[in-house]
């Protein structure tokens, strides 16, 4: 499996649809011209298209869903198999209380409604090797232009249905939300997880959604990594809901299969449930086997998150507790690669002056950086610290609580020295 793509990349990835998912359709090939002794008629101009209204958050969900659900061009037959692979951020990639409430109020609008067309099934690895449909969406804070950039204050929803059996997209829905009732908070497993980053697989469901048309074929990374997909929504779920020795079978299983190494999130899963299972020294492990890969790919999607309009990590000691452990590992790793030069680079939220997001993204990147110097004083040559302000704010929505904590991190970048 590919490595996990840098953040420019996976910022590339997901502007392929900045003004709703799903481009208009390409213009039909001209007509031959006219004679020379006719007159030529000039086109009339065609009206531009109506904006997509902005509704409130439900309505918006169930308005994208019944356009989905209502007018796919389904399979021949009765009743069809549908799965929902939960629906994501699409900036981050991450699970939140609202996209999971979107994925759940549709699997009820499809029982309520249109239950003679589809049965809702979970989606694990039972269920995807019979090839059912699979509905997958994304929702995505946005500026009132439609782009993943400035202030975010709308929501963009972005729904597809694919048939696993043709590997075809065959219905989408698309709406935009008010921001009022969205929850924007990662689920446990994403808050707790120590590394970001789209990963082949999730960049791949993300462009399936939002760049694709019906008729058009899902994209082979996710395609192809569906199965896998499924096993790791599994131990994700187990995860969130406390189940931490049966996460750990899950990715245990999962590190096992082809691919499954070199996916950031069983990375995450392995580190995660040792840790809640106390096992420091497998979970030491498995936090250097995420640094391993991050040298290798000279991206280290490490994470450190940040208070509000400060440079001291988050309150909560059941996350930032483990922080110490990581920074030591990092600069251990950095020095015995030797090679290899680390760039700290902090990173704030919209809110503020420029001045000031400027000022304390440099704060917080000084803070480790000295962290990582004290660790191994022979990295201070190695190791430089860089304020990125809010130009690489991944959720933008200037709220300043933890639906947008991930703008107030401090990453990683490597390069050759």
């Amino acid at each position: 499996m590919k490595t996990p793509f840098s953040l420019a990349v996976a910022i590339s990835v997901l502007s392929v649809c900045l003004n709703g998912c799903s481009s208009s359709p390409s213009s039909p090939s001209a007509s031959k011209p006219a004679p020379a002794a006719a007159t030529a008629t000039p086109a009339a101009t065609p009206p531009p298209a109506a904006p997509i209204p902005v509704e409130v958050f439900e309505t918006a969900i169930l308005s994208a869903a019944n356009t989905l659900l209502g007018k796919a061009s389904l399979p021949a037959g009765g009743q069809h198999m549908l799965v929902i692979d939960p629906l994501i951020d699409g900036m981050t990639g991450e699970q939140t209380a609202a996209s999971r409430a979107m994925g759940e109020r549709i699997a009820r609008l499809v029982r309520e409604r249109y239950a003679q067309q589809y049965a809702v099934q979970p989606f694990n690895r039972n269920t995807v090797v019979r090839a059912p449909l699979v509905l997958i969406g994304t929702l995505t804070p946005i500026n009132r232009e439609g782009r993943t950039e400035g202030d975010r204050d709308i929501y963009r929803i972005c729904l597809a249905l694919a048939d696993l059996r043709a590997s075809r997209i065959v219905g989408k829905g698309v709406a935009r939300a008010l921001p009022a009732g969205v929850d924007g908070v990662a689920t446990a497993f994403y808050q707790d997880s120590p590394a970001w980053g789209l990963d082949v697989a999730t960049a791949g469901y993300i462009k399936t959604c939002q760049g694709t048309r019906p008729g058009d074929p899902m994209d082979p990374a996710y395609l192809d990594r569906i199965v896998l997909g499924a096993l790791i929504s599994e131990g994700i779920d187990h995860y969130n809901a406390g189940r931490y020795k049966d996460a750990l079978g899950i990715y245990t299983e999962a590190h096992g299969m082809p691919g499954g190494a070199e996916q950031l999130r069983v990375m995450n899963g392995l580190y995660l449930s040792n840790a809640r299972l106390k096992r420091t020294r497998d979970a030491t492990a498995a936090f250097d086997r995420i640094v391993d890969h991050g040298l290798r790919s000279k991206r280290l999607p490490v994470k450190l998150l940040f208070r509000p309009g400060g440079s001291n990590y988050v309150a909560d000691a059941s996350i930032s507790g483990a922080y110490p452990m990581w920074l030591e590992r990092i600069a251990r790793a950095a020095v015995a690669s030797k090679t290899s030069c680390l760039e700290v680079q902090g990173h704030s939220g919209p809110a503020g002056s420029e001045q000031a997001r400027e000022r304390i993204a440099k704060q917080r990147a000084d803070f480790v950086r000295t962290r990582l110097v004290t660790a191994q004083p022979s990295l201070a040559k190695r190791v430089t610290a860089l304020g990125m302000g809010s130009r690489e704010a991944l959720v933008g929505t200037g709220r300043d609580d933890a639906s947008d904590v991930l703008d107030r991190r401090v990453s990683f970048r490597l390069s050759d020295c």
